[in-house]
C-alpha cells in the first residue's frame, strides 16, 4: 500500500524559510521520480518541482530559485526547502508520486506564510 506522509508545514513570515518532508512507504522510493505540488485558495492544484532517480531537478519558473528540492533514498523520505517565502507561496503542498501506472497522492501540508 503506497503512504504518502508530508510534515514540516506552518506559519512563517514574509522571507522566512521552512523545510517540507514528504515520508513514503509501499514503493521502491529509489526508482520512482518524485513532486511537489501546491494549492492555494481558490485555485487548482500545480506543480511546483520533481526529481528524477538520479537526483535531475526541475522547477516551476516562478519559483525563482527559491525552492529546492532533494531526496533521501536511504530514508525514503524527498524534502522541498522553501526560502525567501512570500505570501503568494500560501498553500497546501502536497507530495506526488506515478508508481505502476497510478498517481498518489499525500494528505497535504499547510504552509502560511503571513506577519
Amino acid at each position: 500500500q503506497v503512504q504518502l506522509v508530508e510534515s514540516g508545514g506552518g506559519l512563517v513570515q514574509p522571507g522566512g524559510s521552512l523545510r517540507l518532508s514528504c515520508a513514503v512507504s509501499g514503493f521502491t522510493f529509489s526508482s520512482a521520480s518524485m513532486s511537489w505540488f501546491r494549492q492555494a485558495p481558490g485555485n487548482e492544484r500545480a506543480w511546483v518541482a520533481s526529481i528524477t532517480t538520479t537526483g535531475s531537478t526541475n522547477y516551476d519558473a516562478s519559483m525563482n530559485g527559491r525552492f529546492m528540492i532533494s531526496r533521501d533514498n536511504a530514508k525514503n523520505t524527498e524534502y522541498l526547502q522553501m526560502n525567501s517565502l512570500k505570501p503568494e507561496d500560501t498553500a497546501v503542498y502536497y507530495c506526488n508520486v506515478r508508481w505502476a501506472g497510478r498517481g498518489y497522492w499525500g494528505q497535504g501540508t499547510q504552509v502560511t506564510v503571513s506577519s
